[in-house]
Order: C-alpha cells, then structure tokens, then sequence
C-alpha cells in the first residue's frame, strides 16, 4: 500500500459500481423497450405482460433476501462476478425465448399442467434467470461503497453509482428501438446481453478489500475508516457467525427500511417497465419515436440520483447526524412525486407534460433511492450490511409485484371500456403520495439515530 500523498482510490471503485448498475439496468429495460413490438407479434394482453414482468420482480424480491446472504458470505468480488455472468446469460437468454417456451410448455404437458403461451413461458423462464442474477447488484454495491467510504460520503457515492440506472435508462431506448428495427428483437436481447462480459475484466483487476487494496494509501484507508473511533462500542461477535434473518427482523431499523422499498421499489418498476405503453396507448408513440420523450425523462433522473446523494450533506454540515440529516433530505425529496398527480389531467396539451412531470417524479425517486439504502450502512455493522439490504431489497420486489399485476389488470379493464387512459390515472395517483406515505411510516418505526451496536 502506498504511503505518501492522499490517494483517491475509492472514487475508481465507486467508477466500477456505476458501470455494473448502468448493465443492471441495460439489461432489464430492453423488454419494456419492445413491449409494443412483442405485444403485437405475439398477441399478448396487458395481463400477459404484466405476469412476465411480475416473474422478474417476484424472482428478484426472494432472490434479493438470499442475495444479500450470498454477497456477505463470498465477499463483494467473487460475489459481483457470479452474480454478473449470471444476468448477463439470463438477458442473452431472451433472444431465444421461444424455443425455451416450446421446451417447457413440453415438460408441463408431460406432467399434466395446463401450460401458458409459449411466448410468454419463455420470456417468463428468461426474466426469472435475469432477476436471480440482477438481485444481488444492489447488496454488492452497498457493501462496496460501505467499505470504501465513510459514512459521510456514502450517499454521494450511493447517488453516484445509483446514477449508472438513469445512464442504463436513457442508453435503452437510444439503442435498443434502432438495434431492434435494423436488425430484429432477438439482437437487441443478444447485443445488449454481452455488454457486461466486458464490465467483469475490469471488476477482476481492480477490485481488492481496502485493506488489501494496494493502489490505495495508507492516508485514504485510514479516512474511510475515520468514523469508527466516533461510533458507539460494538459487542464483539465472531464475523463468520451468520446474523440470522429472524435476529435481523427483530429491529425496527430494518423493517423501517424493508416498509419504504416496499411502498417505492414498485414507482420505479412501474415507471420502467410501462411508459413504452403509456405513450403508445395515449399518444400512439412508439419504436423510435419514443427515443427523445425517454431519453429526456431519464436524463432528468440524473439529477435526482446525484443531487439526491449529496443533499443530505446540507443537513450534516449544519450538525445533524448522518441519519437526521438523511430523513429530513428524504421528506422534501418524498413531496417532488405529488407533481405526477398533474400527468394525466394535464396531458392533452402535449405529451411533454407528462413527460416532463413524470421525470420530476423519476428523478425523486433515485433521491429518494440513494439515501434510503444508505440508513442501512448508517445503523449496521458492515457484515451485516448485505443482508438488510437483501430483505428491503425482496420487499421492494414484492412491491414491484403488487404494482405490475394492479396496472395489467386495470389497464385490461378499462381497455374493455374503451379508455385505458383512467387505469394510468389511478396509477400515476398512487405513484404520487407513495413516497410521502414511506417516509412517515419509517420515520415513527426510527425517529432518531439508533445503531445497532449488538451483532
């Protein structure tokens, strides 16, 4: 390890998390992106969709709480390595969904079970691979940054790399829409799927525990641990003692955490994985005339990640504990969301307004996001870090479940009545005061600062 000058390493690290989190998102946003050209091709129903989608957010809301469990046990290295080469094949795995449909709907015929459409058991196998790997980017992500940044920069470093979702979201539609007109659906899953084989290269190579970090000097080490002299004593436990899940739950910190992923994760899925079809049923856009409206909402979100991150900072700079400081950022981050409310009524004039609004509430979102995973590496021990973030991370899932299979059937519903429009209204309503809702309910489960000082 070096000891002269100050070194700056955990900024390369944080690099890395942004990149792996702009492939996370790549790869989980190309169906939404050809959802109008599938759903045409092969006949689906809203419902249809929505179950597809659902797949994906159930797999990834259990695999999220064995996620966090994997990451803690092999280590943020090896752990980001699996679980990346397994995304990555699960993303690949949708250019040829059709034959896997054909190939299960086969083995379900053998067993006696009704079976689906082909198409949709196949995109349905493929999401469900892609979640189990996507699942345990976030708890890596976290432990990496809790392990290279004190607590003062973590959400900075969270908005950061939480920023590689919004690069993600505004690369797909840029890409994905031209890849799939030039030259079939089937590339844009196959292109797109590769990109993070390129990613794991560089993870390899740079990625070491800081202590066994050796592009970092000993001055750097000693900030990012600076905070621990400040903290209150922690009761010794043997570190390859697993925290049990029961023992974790017994914590209001981490149900207050699990509560707000719960009530917010499904914003953003919703947001992901439906605007391609809100703005093909109202405002008949689609292929790449939905480019520049997505583009521009997902550039939007840029801001809210980043300045998300670095707004508690204002607070903490006044005397605020990190965790104060952080809920107080997050109450005036959960009012910018009211704004979708006016999507919808507003929305004849031009689809920019939606656009533009639903963007303002996208954009609070990765604010939202980028200080509520970091309450977690505020009150835990580090080893245990990856596993509360695991159980938030399958109740935002669950949330994300609960959002996709509510917005398949209102949006079949009121097809049936010939103004699909009112089902987005009732989505965009409760997308609004979600966040608003989160935040009271985390701040009476943890009203102060408390760390957990006995694991």
């Amino acid at each position: 390890m070096k000891e002269n000058k100050m070194s700056n390493y955990r900024w390369t690290i944080c690099a890395l998390l942004f990149f792996a989190t702009t492939v996370n998102y790549l790869d989980r946003q190309v169906l939404s992106l050809l959802h109008p050209m599938l759903e045409k091709e092969f006949n689906w129903t809203n419902s249809d969709y929505a179950n597809i989608t659902a797949a994906f957010q159930f797999v990834y809301a259990i695999s999220m709480l064995f996620a966090g469990r994997f990451v803690d046990k092999l280590g943020t290295k090896w752990g980001y390595i699996i679980a990346l080469i397994i995304w990555s094949i699960g993303a690949i795995m949708h250019a040829v969904a059709i034959p896997i449909g054909e190939g299960a709907n086969t083995i379900l015929a053998w067993v006696g079970l009704g079976a689906m459409p082909v198409s949709v058991v196949g995109f349905i196998i493929a999401r469900a691979v892609l979640a189990f790997g996507e699942s345990a980017n976030f708890p890596a992500a976290i432990k990496a940054t809790a392990e290279y940044f004190p607590k003062k920069e973590r959400s900075f470093a969270t908005g950061i790399f939480n920023s590689g979702a919004n690069v993600g979201a505004i690369l797909a539609p840029l890409t994905v829409p031209w890849i799939a007109t030039v030259w079939g659906w089937e590339a844009a899953f196959l292109i797109i799927g590769a990109v993070g084989f390129i990613w794991l290269g560089f993870w390899g190579v740079f990625y070491e525990k800081p202590e066994n970090q050796k592009r970092m000097c000993a001055g750097e080490l000693a900030y990012v641990n600076s905070d621990q002299a400040d903290e209150a004593p922690v009761e010794v436990v043997d570190e390859g003692k697993k925290v049990p899940w029961t023992k974790l739950l017994g914590y209001k910190q981490t149900w207050a955490f699990a509560f707000g992923k719960f009530m917010t994760d499904g914003v953003w899925w919703f947001f992901l994985f439906w605007l391609p079809s809100y703005l093909k049923v109202q405002y008949n856009l689609q292929g790449t005339d939905i480019m520049l409206p997505l583009t521009v909402l997902y550039s939007m979100t840029m801001i809210g990640s980043v300045g998300g991150g670095w707004f508690p900072m204002y607070f903490i700079n006044k005397g605020y504990s990190p965790y104060d400081g952080r809920m107080r950022a997050m109450f005036v981050i959960a009012l910018f969301p009211l704004l979708v409310l006016l999507a919808q009524p507003l929305g004849h004039y031009s689809y920019w307004i939606p656009v533009i609004l639903i963007g303002i509430g996208a954009s609070a979102h990765q604010a939202w996001s980028a200080n509520i995973f970091t309450t977690v590496s505020d009150m835990f021990p580090k080893k245990s870090i990856a596993s509360v973030i695991g159980i938030g991370g399958m109740a935002g899932g669950l949330g994300g479940v609960v959002m996709s299979k509510l917005g398949g059937a209102l949006f079949d519903h009121y097809k049936e009545l010939g103004h699909t429009q009112t089902g987005y209204t009732i989505m965009f309503a409760i997308c609004a005061v979600a966040y608003l809702l989160a935040w009271i309910v985390m701040k009476s489960l943890v009203p102060k600062y408390a760390p957990i000082t006995d694991l």
